[in-house]
């Protein structure tokens, strides 16, 4: 099928459908191009919640769908493919954290987004890249803090915060891929270039960066600086949108390595298909979906 007939396609059954495409800053530029809105995976199921669609077509990755059918319960969320899991999301299981209670009786439970909707059931609140730190700021209890499942992001916090944290040993397989020895050759290569990092990247690229900020915040803060060349370590992606948005601007990858072949599943083709037949729909029940819905409540009362 030729691309503008196949975009034609979407775009009419989306109509038809009553829906609307929301693709993380991870995907493939082609479907980047088509949807409505673009953003970090909390922003995309915030919008999901505040708009009129009846069907969520949801590009990213699993936790991600699940997380926009606990904000919006009576809409139908589809993950056009529903293989594109989350390794990280993986590492913990709702077991794991009722192990951990049992075990810290008195912490108080964080968990990061990038979590299951079984594992957010058993959390006291959620957390994104974004917001971590602030929010472990506001934690006033002298308790211990239990933060699940990114020991890197864990370890970021701890730093910003002063604060001991108990750590699970989640991470993400692709900005571990992202090395010291990386972003030393990308300043020799481009010495007048910003270097941005994401808090889940490991500590020593985090402390030869310059700003170290999720996704959406590199969004704004690529728009927003007199910076002419930027280094970006996160998941490469991101630079088609980046570049778009900056065209005069210039972006380097700070590993081309930094690919997360999950993010890359979805196509135009398989959103076509969604679109066609509504499914894979993506569906948390109420008994799981009311307790996850807590902590990310939580979230938005302590910040």
């Amino acid at each position: 099928m030729k691309f503008n007939d196949l975009v034609s396609k979407i775009k009419k059954l989306k109509k038809d459908r009553g829906a609307i495409i929301l693709a993380h800053n991870y995907q493939l530029p082609e479907v980047q191009e088509i949807a409505d809105f673009l953003g970090d995976s909390l922003e995309l199921s915030r919008i999901a919640s505040h708009t009129d669609a009846k069907v969520i077509i949801f590009c990213g990755v699993h936790f991600m769908a699940e997380t926009a059918s606990i904000l919006c319960p009576n809409k139908k969320v589809i993950l056009p493919d529903i293989d594109a899991g989350c390794p990280m999301a993986d590492m913990i299981t709702a077991e794991d954290v009722k192990r951990l209670r049992d075990k810290y009786p008195e912490a108080v439970f964080v968990g990061y987004v990038n979590t299951s909707a079984e594992v957010k059931a058993e959390l006291d609140f959620c957390c994104t890249s974004t917001n971590a730190v602030e929010l472990v700021k506001n934690i006033k209890s002298k308790r211990e803090i239990v933060f699940i499942p990114d020991k890197y992001l864990a370890d970021y916090v701890s730093q910003k915060t002063g604060k001991k944290i108990i750590s699970w040993h989640g991470f993400c397989p692709t900005h571990i891929k992202i090395l010291k020895e990386d972003i030393i050759r990308e300043k020799k290569l481009h010495p007048q270039a910003k270097v941005i990092a994401h808090p889940e990247c490991i500590r020593e690229v985090i402390g030869l960066a310059d700003e170290v900020i999720s996704t959406s915040k590199m969004v704004k803060f690529c728009s927003q600086t007199d910076a002419k060349e930027i280094i970006v370590a996160t998941e490469v992606g991101i630079i088609y949108r980046l570049k778009k948005e900056n065209p005069f601007k210039t972006f380097y990858p700070a590993s081309e390595r930094a690919i997360c072949p999950n993010m890359k599943r979805i196509t135009q083709e398989k959103i076509l298909f969604a679109l066609e037949d509504l499914k894979p729909e993506v569906y948390v029940a109420d008994r799981i979906r009311k307790k996850a819905k807590k902590a990310i409540e939580a979230m938005f009362k302590i910040l």
